[in-house]
């Protein structure tokens, strides 16, 4: 079994997408980074891309990583990878979640973060800047 989840940080002009959870109702409302499991066969790159068409309907180009390994309950592993949109014009939609929206250096403390995102906005706001 493969542990490893995998999360864009989606940069467009400076600003960085969130998506708000639909569910499950622990967490409905909390907002996260794009991204999902990695599949079996599947390298990191292509599960990324793979969950930002499925949640965002988009397609991505898969750049560095960014911070450090977070761990997750049940021996899983939050990897956080930069990322840009293959056409800078579209825009990402919530397929799966209540909302999305752009956050810039100065908003990241706007929203209510998963713990596990939260831990990362350090990276996060120096990726920004």
């Amino acid at each position: 079994m493969n542990g490893v989840i995998v999360g864009a940080a989606l940069v467009r002009d400076g600003k960085l997408l969130a998506q708000q959870r639909a569910w499950p109702p622990k967490h409905s409302g909390q907002w996260e980074l794009p991204g999902g499991r990695v599949e079996e066969g599947e390298s990191e790159a292509f599960a990324l891309a793979r969950e930002c068409s499925e949640e965002l309907d988009v397609v991505i180009e898969v750049g560095e990583r960014v911070g450090q390994d977070i761990p997750l309950p049940g021996e899983k592993v939050l990897r956080i990878y930069a990322a840009k949109l293959v056409s800078p014009g579209e825009e990402p939609r919530a397929v799966e979640h209540t909302a999305v929206r752009w956050l810039g250096p100065d908003d990241l403390d706007d929203v209510d973060w998963l713990p596990a995102d939260r831990i990362l906005l350090p990276a996060l706001r120096a990726l920004l800047n």
